[in-house]
């Protein structure tokens, strides 16, 4: 109940706060008539133009992208068994990102449907990637190997990416928000391009959770419980690579919310991730539009764009996590 009035307030305020101020009478006219007020484009004011073409897209594409990113990091967590683990730091998104960019910039592919399957594609070739990194030498992938291996991926990634991006002009200017992470300048298109493809992988893990129990209980005991553990894994490196991919797609290749939605959650729900993957997604959405909210409010009349606001909410977390568990070795 508590996330759920969350959700409604920050949904609320993403839609009335932003760098023109409209009054409040204006917003609830259009949600008076929201049934029509997307087909009657030209009889609207400017004001009404804003919230029904900005605003409401950008609120309904922070919702299904930060839920997406929420369930992914908590799925990356519990197949990883890596406290530490996160779609960002792990650079699969950074995977799906330098497919976007690719396909942008050398096959000239714009609708949101073909740019959530670059990066699908991307966001699988990274997880490959990565874990290959953290298992070379043959032996087993350890949190340490994962962090370390997603590390060097994402600074090897990100600099592609740069690389591509500031040697064509043309794709300069349309990717240069993108590429740090933000939720402006989205028309209605990409909100429902991606939907499916969040829904379709939400459903998926949701359905998925009570494996995931058992998965954490060990290998050897899930397996004799009559799960498929090498079956679980690909089906759950699946899922994962399409949540965190539709999410880069639409956004960007942002970071931290993988990170911190699920050690929040398990504070209120414990272990059992047929809590912890749902209320991952609501917990998620409530925190990238809060994130695009501040964003908006401490650098008016312009904006921080979400993915600088989160990272100074996820670095100081990322480190407290490190310390904490250095602490717990130490002793």
């Amino acid at each position: 109940m508590a996330l759920a009035i969350l959700l409604c307030a920050s949904t609320i305020l993403s839609v009335m706060i932003g760098s023109r101020p409209i009054p409040t009478a204006e917003v609830a006219s259009v949600f008076q008539n929201l049934s029509t007020v997307f087909t009657h484009t030209d009889a609207l004011n400017v004001n009404q133009r804003i919230i029904v073409e900005l605003r409401i897209p950008r609120t309904l594409l922070g919702l299904v992208a930060g839920a997406a990113l929420g369930i992914s990091g908590a799925l990356i967590q519990g197949h990883t068994r890596n406290p530490l683990a996160d779609t960002g730091i792990l650079g699969i998104n950074y995977g799906a990102a330098l497919a976007v960019v690719i396909s942008f910039s050398l096959f000239s592919v714009t609708s949101a449907w073909a740019t959530s399957l670059w990066a699908f594609i991307g966001a699988i070739i990274a997880t490959m990637a990565v874990f290959g990194l953290a298992s070379v030498g043959g032996g087993f992938s350890t949190p340490l190997t994962l962090v370390l291996g997603g590390a060097a991926l994402s600074a090897v990634l990100s600099a592609i990416i740069s690389g591509i991006i500031l040697t064509n002009d043309a794709s300069l200017d349309h990717m240069r928000f993108w590429t740090i992470g933000s939720i402006a300048g989205r028309d209605l298109s990409v909100f429902l391009g991606v939907l499916p493809f969040i829904a379709v992988g939400i459903i998926a893990a949701c359905a998925t959770a009570p494996q995931l129990n058992l998965l954490n209980l060990g290998d050897d005991i899930a397996a004799g419980l009559g799960v498929n553990t090498q079956r679980a894994r690909l089906v759950g490196m699946a899922l994962i690579a399409l949540l965190a991919g539709a999410a880069t797609a639409a956004a960007g290749p942002i970071t931290f919310i993988g990170l911190t939605v699920p050690h929040i959650v398990r504070a209120f729900t414990g272990p059992d991730y047929r809590w912890i993957i749902p209320f991952s997604a609501l917990s998620g959405a409530i925190m990238l539009l809060t994130a695009d909210i501040v964003g908006r409010i401490i650098a008016r009349p312009g904006e921080l764009q979400v993915g600088i606001v989160l990272a100074f909410v996820g670095a100081p977390f990322f480190m407290a996590l490190v310390y904490r568990r250095r602490m717990v070795s130490i002793s």
